[in-house]
């Protein structure tokens, strides 16, 4: 294992901004189909994901994303944008559509110690301005019928990071932040140790540093770090393992008898923050029926909500977690 730096000025130190990338989680989501024996967690998700996959129409439009998607395989940068806060899926493929053909050269270039190019990335290498419409054609097609279905509680997901992220942020300073960010960071003096796969000495020369939670790595923070790119890091979410559980209540719920089936219901399911619409469409209520059952927990204490963005998170409380703990025997 080598060890990586990224080196710190006061305007990177104000510059670290946490935002989610619905681009990064669609590229990187491939890794999962290739290699589902590495993303156990992921199974009800890639079992739908290889039938989306092996439809003829799919197959051949998402082919050069799989082809540069690889497993074991170094992602290019201009892929995996920068994300800003409460970006959406259309405008980073605008911003993908965007890079210069100079830019996509070099990023291929960058992969090739890792592995060499597909036949698709030795044909962009050399037909950039020709061939990136069809790659970003191939991520637009790969969110639409893969990601966009669960886009929701993946968001969901992501969103409550961000938020607990940033209150840590700005509870404890820069540098116990990124140590609590993952067990592979470490900061010192005016600097990111990284464990890593190979080593790299980074100054982010006062550009900051996006970060940005994502399901599809659990191991390592992922790093995109090249001179002429924005810094970026990929870090893995929290409560990875609750993202694909039903929570609905459990038959003969005591705390159903109490609250109700439907606001007992909620309780089950914001173990993990989610917003109306993702509880709508989880516990398959309206969006009516659940702000009502929300605004009666909240005025009980049971759940909090914060903005985030655009959007309410709401989330049990610390009274509604003793409820639960009770109601499924713990």
């Amino acid at each position: 294992m080598h060890v990586s730096e990224l080196r710190f000025s006061l305007a990177d130190v104000a510059g670290v901004r946490l935002a989610v990338s619905p681009a990064n989680e669609t590229v990187m989501s491939m890794w999962a189909v290739s290699s589902p024996v590495h993303y156990a967690v992921h199974l009800p998700w890639i079992d739908r994901a290889r039938v989306t996959l092996r439809r003829p129409e799919v197959a051949d439009r998402v082919r050069p994303l799989v082809e540069l998607a690889r497993p074991r395989t170094w992602l290019p940068d201009f892929l995996t944008p920068a994300a800003r806060p409460n970006v959406e899926m259309a405008e980073q493929l605008d911003q993908i559509a965007a890079t210069p053909p100079a830019v996509v050269v070099q990023d291929l270039l960058a992969t090739t110690p890792s592995r060499p190019l597909s036949p698709f990335g030795r044909a962009l290498l050399a037909d950039p301005r020709g061939l990136l419409p069809q790659l970003v054609d191939a991520v637009r097609v790969w969110y639409d019928e893969a990601i966009a279905p669960d886009w929701p509680r993946m968001r969901a997901l992501l969103d409550a990071d961000v938020a607990y992220r940033a209150a840590q942020l700005a509870e404890n300073g820069a540098g116990r932040f990124f140590e609590q960010l993952h067990p592979s960071l470490r900061w010192h003096g005016d600097r990111v140790i990284s464990d890593d796969t190979f080593e790299r000495d980074f100054d982010l020369r006062g550009r900051g540093l996006a970060l940005n939670p994502t399901v599809f790595t659990e191991r390592h923070v992922l790093w995109n770090l090249l001179e002429d790119s924005l810094p970026a890091g990929a870090y893995p979410v929290r409560a990875l393992g609750t993202l694909w559980e039903t929570s609905a209540p459990p038959p003969g719920d005591p705390l159903a008898r109490v609250v109700g089936p439907g606001r007992a219901a909620l309780l089950h399911l914001l173990d993990t923050a989610a917003t109306t619409t993702d509880l709508a469409r989880f516990a398959g209520m309206s969006a009516g029926n659940v702000s009502q059952h929300l605004s009666a927990l909240h005025d009980a204490g049971l759940v909090s909500r914060v903005r985030q963005g655009r959007h309410v998170l709401y989330r049990n409380t610390e009274a509604a977690a003793v409820l639960l703990r009770a109601s499924r025997g713990g």
